[in-house]
């Protein structure tokens, strides 16, 4: 399964805000053997989301788009997402009931204050989408064909992700090794694991822990352990950590 991910909002590419999701998205992905093949920032543009999603969706198995969810005027990826399938945006019995109960929720917590919500506006998802609502934010994510559109808000994001991560498996498996040997000298043996038991093979410098991080990924787990054992041997790897003075 090969999956792309599109992390939308003009504040990733100032540098307003630090990128978390996509790393979280990446990291809880490959823990279930998928691959992702492209993460990609893009502006709060309802055009270029569109194109984007659009041209993504005929690629890969899956995408999964965050960020630009909500009422504010900056917020037009579920519209976007619309606009690439062609789709008129709808309001369901189901996105309705869970903003207002959401409403609901955070009036009581903050009784003294008054919140001026569209509940219809903020309710709408692509016609014929898949409403994906938690009790951890006020607006729904929603699945469109292979398009999984989940909040901007961290907290948010990780309760919507996990509603439907059981929908995203893989058959690739990695391992993680570590040398002290210096990166230049076991360029050779690298290349050399790679080709012998067809795996890929990444090499991480890691200077605050004093070594170099290999992680060995196939989708076959017996090319997988031979490929790690022949490494142990050859680059003088270990399957814990080490370390030295460089």
């Amino acid at each position: 399964m090969e999956v792309a991910l599109i992390t939308v909002g003009d504040e990733l590419l100032s540098g307003d805000t630090v990128n978390t999701n996509a790393n979280w998205l990446a990291a809880e992905l490959s823990e279930r053997g998928v691959a992702v093949a492209r993460i990609l920032s893009i502006p709060d543009d309802r055009g270029e989301i569109a194109d984007r999603v659009r041209e993504y969706a005929a690629d890969f198995d899956a995408i999964i788009v965050t960020g630009g969810i909500g009422s504010t005027p900056d917020d037009v990826t579920v519209e976007a997402v619309a606009d690439a399938f062609d789709r008129e945006m709808a309001v369901t019995d189901l996105t309705r009931e869970s903003v207002e109960r959401r409403l609901a929720a955070i009036r009581e917590r903050v009784p003294d204050r008054e919140f001026d919500v569209d509940v219809e506006a903020e309710a709408a998802v692509p016609e014929g989408s898949r409403p994906l609502v938690t009790d951890a934010g006020l607006a729904p994510g929603c699945v469109v064909e292979n398009v999984y559109v989940l909040p901007g808000i961290p907290d948010e994001l990780k309760a919507t992700f996990e509603t439907v991560a059981d929908e995203f498996a893989g058959d690739r498996r990695s391992r993680f090794l570590y040398t002290v040997e210096p990166e230049s000298n076991i360029v050779p043996a690298l290349r050399e694991a790679m080709d012998r038991f067809d795996v890929a093979v990444g090499c991480y410098p890691d200077r605050e822990a004093d070594h170099n991080r290999l992680k060995v990924t196939a989708t076959d787990d017996d090319a997988l352990s031979a490929a790690a054992a022949w490494l142990l041997s050859n680059v003088d790897a270990s399957e814990t950590p080490v370390s030295r003075d460089w």
